[in-house]
């Protein structure tokens, strides 16, 4: 069971949830998916957040399926972008939300500016924690 809640003593958040507590015995934490197609290559050379997003969802898709999880599992996200600018970060996030991974984001979720990633022209990573059903 995962319980999502927000606490009348902090603000209300925009489509996540600040706390979110998981009875769940196993946890799966998956690796940050990076925009690397089958072959290992970067996709969306240079610069485009939009395709690195697809494939990092693509990505997220495939592992959480792979531990036996679905997105309404995930109780902890963090999106890393780089870029300093809000506008972008909001653009991920929107591409996010309407994507079929939406649901991994109403648990509590972290959305940060970066200024690199480890792979050259990586402009996008997710790191999901997902509670394992029995």
């Amino acid at each position: 069971m995962i319980d999502k809640f927000n606490p009348a003593t902090v603000h209300e958040p925009s489509g996540y949830s600040h706390v979110t507590i998981s009875s769940a015995g196993r946890l799966a934490h998956l690796a940050g998916q990076c925009p690397l197609d089958l072959s290992g290559k970067v996709v969306g050379l240079p610069g485009d957040h939009h395709a690195q997003t697809a494939q990092v969802i693509t990505n997220c898709l495939a592992v959480l399926e792979a531990a036996g999880a679905k997105p309404g599992d995930v109780v902890r996200s963090i999106v890393y972008v780089v870029s300093p600018d809000s506008g972008v970060l909001s653009a991920v996030w929107d591409q996010l939300m309407e994507s079929p991974l939406a649901e991994s984001f109403t648990s509590a979720s972290t959305l940060l500016g970066v200024a690199s990633l480890g792979y050259r022209g990586q402009l996008i990573e997710i790191d999901l924690t997902a509670a394992l059903r029995s």
